[in-house]
């Protein structure tokens, strides 16, 4: 069977073949929904995103609470109306190289609940689909380096998401051996910049290795591929090794310059001999937040200028794709956009590693629920036995993107509001701070006055709202941190070329036709028009940016048409669903892009239906002021009336 072979590349050359750690991606697999009739997929792989589209699929007769709904009624597209619900099987065959002594695989998400099976025995499972975790197969490998077969169980329950979270291997499976049982930890590499300038930065570098004595020799390469600092230390009793480099004229990583530098780890006998090696790409750079600075990169005040993202990746669904995450990463730093809410999951390796290499800040997320459930089968079920095992999964295995300055631990949690819910909260944070003191902890909140009155707002490091931009100057005042940031943002609703007359602001307004209007003046009821989070974020010092929701269109969750069928995905987006912006990406651009001008016309001209009627035309520019042809012969007259106040800087 094919597989990807991808050595380590930073010591190979500096190693024998017997000491080389193996590492490919399993890619080729056979997958049934019954378990009798397999057909070849390739991995990652989301077997519901072919369909059929159908209302039956997870129809729930509930009321959303989130959307102020108190009677249970008919919800036909909430989690996509695509097949994702039930029972799937993977298998393949892998072998490791003769005379390897140790094997793992490494799942970087599947979903859901899956259950690993190697050579016919239970290996290994895990509950949460959207977390990465790992399985020894060490103890249930054929000898002599004969083939292994392994068996991925997975089953999506009902009225388990709120949106459309897919089904099957939808992330990279990575098989990893080594010689000697005695080796690097994969997870067990944490670099972390302790200070840095244009003149020098202060790096600290620890490892784990397992089953061993010994030593670590550590290599640091600039960008250019140049050796800049090199140090052999021991490794203790414990197995752990660390060191701290003094970096020259460093190349600070920020989303304008996302220099990487790369560690070379290699694990050593007594004798000086090479037992295994990793290689690690890290950034230098610092982040604080503090009361007088808001946040600052490199000690640099600057506002997130942030989206909201769910995973899937439209109609591709949620099967990882390194070329589409690549193409939305660009069309947000089009937009002007640097930083990204990885909402509301763990986020994919690949996504944190071209977050790296393309330059975009991210706050990454875990939760949208904890014990006290949002969905009657959510990950209420797993709280009390699996929290612990997620969070520390989530930062051990990310804990090296420079691109990401600060976890978040859940989105608009129930018990946000009780005592309980705080005490959680602190829980969360202390751990996220035992794993990683380098990086602040949020949680996004949707009742300031009730997070402030339970103290849950003040387990933050930083405290996020989610939309309440009414709120934001009353409590402020509350909060300790003496910062706010808006953790989500927006929840503007328009369907890219399409119009509504007459131009109004309207909240929660839905059309026979299903759609929202383009002209960017309609939002839900708990929500906002972007101007009013502009006007906080321009205003006060004591803003630190904002995350809108949403960068994209995503499968699941159609309001303002939960209820109409065939609606099926959400009308949020600035861009949508296959990625081509709406006319709000350009009011975006027109704010957040200072690199280039922005001057964009809506609606489209072709309307014979309007013969006799004046059709409102705005424009979203940054240029200081644009001018309507002949209008300095002629006052323009508005058509549609006195311009909404929230929409006098955009120019119509």
């Amino acid at each position: 069977m094919k597989k990807a072979i991808i050595f380590t590349l930073c010591a190979v050359a500096a190693l024998s073949v017997s000491a080389q750690r193996h590492v490919s991606t399993l890619s080729q697999w056979q997958f049934s929904r019954d378990g009798v009739n397999f057909t070849p997929v390739t991995v990652p792989h989301d077997w519901a995103i072919g369909g059929p589209f159908d209302k039956k699929h997870d129809l729930q007769v509930v009321a959303i609470k989130e959307n102020g709904e108190e009677t249970a009624t008919e919800h036909t597209g909430r989690s996509g109306a695509l097949p994702w619900i039930g029972r799937g099987e993977y298998t393949t065959t892998f072998s490791i190289p003769a005379g390897h002594k140790f094997a793992a695989l490494v799942f970087d998400g599947a979903m859901s609940e899956p259950v690993v099976y190697v050579n016919g025995k239970e290996a290994g499972r895990w509950a949460y689909g959207y977390n990465a975790f790992r399985v020894d197969v060490t103890p249930f490998l054929n000898p002599n380096g004969a083939p292994n077969t392994v068996r991925v169980v997975l089953n999506n329950l009902e009225e388990s998401s709120r949106w459309y979270p897919g089904g099957g291997i939808y992330r990279p499976v990575t098989l990893i051996s080594t010689p000697s049982k005695r080796h690097i930890d994969e997870w067990g590499t944490f670099v972390r910049t302790l200070k840095a300038d244009k003149q020098e930065a202060q790096v600290l570098v620890s490892t784990e290795c397992i089953s061993v004595s010994g030593s670590v020799r550590l290599t640091v390469k600039s960008p250019a591929g140049a050796v800049v600092a090199q140090e052999t230390v021991p490794c203790s009793e414990l197995g752990l090794a660390e060191a701290q480099f003094k970096i020259s004229s460093p190349a600070l990583w920020s989303p304008e310059s996302p220099s990487l530098y790369t560690l070379e780890t290699q694990l050593l006998t007594t004798d000086g001999e090479v037992l295994d090696n990793t290689c690690t790409r890290f950034g230098i750079r610092t982040i604080s937040f503090s009361r007088e600075h808001g946040f600052q990169l490199n000690g640099v005040t600057r506002k997130f200028r942030g989206v909201c993202l769910h995973h899937d990746l439209g109609p591709i669904g949620a099967a990882v794709n390194k070329a589409a995450l690549i193409r939305q990463i660009k069309i947000l730093k089009d937009m002007g956009a640097d930083a990204i809410r990885t909402s509301h999951n763990m986020p994919s390796t690949m996504q944190m590693e071209l977050c790296d290499s393309l330059g975009m800040l991210v706050m990454a997320e875990s939760f949208d629920g904890w014990k006290d459930p949002k969905v009657k089968n959510g990950y209420g079920r797993f709280w009390d036995e699996w929290w612990q095992r997620d969070i520390t999964n989530l930062i051990r295995n990310h804990r090296n993107h420079p691109s990401i300055v600060m976890w978040s631990v859940g989105n608009e949690i129930p018990e946000q509001w009780k005592t309980e819910g705080a005490e959680r909260y602190r829980r969360l944070v202390g751990l996220c701070h035992l794993l990683d003191p380098s990086r602040p902890v949020t949680c996004g909140m949707d009742n300031p006055d009730a997070d402030i009155a339970s103290g849950f707002a003040f387990a933050a490091d930083v405290p996020g709202y989610n939309y309440r931009t009414h709120r934001y100057e009353p409590t402020f005042g509350q909060l300790p941190q003496g910062f706010l940031l808006g953790s989500e943002t927006a929840s503007t609703v328009s369907s890219r070329g399409v119009y509504m007359f007459p131009d109004t602001v309207a909240i929660g307004k839905a059309y026979e036709n299903g759609q929202c209007s383009g002209y960017d003046l309609e939002h839900c009821w708990w929500s906002n028009l972007p101007e009013d989070d502009w006007r906080l974020q321009d205003d006060f010092n004591w803003t630190v940016g904002e995350f809108v929701w949403t960068g994209f269109d995503y499968l699941g969750e159609p309001t303002p048409y939960d209820a109409y069928w065939p609606s099926r995905s959400s009308y949020y987006g600035i861009s949508d669903l296959a990625g081509l912006p709406k006319d709000r990406f350009f009011l975006y651009r027109s704010h957040w892009n200072k690199n280039a001008h922005t001057i964009h016309l809506l609606p489209h001209w072709t309307w014979p239906d309007r013969k006799g009627k004046v059709t409102p035309v705005y424009c979203y520019t940054d240029y200081p002021e644009a001018e309507q042809p002949g209008s300095h012969q002629q006052e323009p007259r508005l058509a549609s009336g006195p311009l909404p106040p929230a929409l006098a800087q955009r120019g119509v």
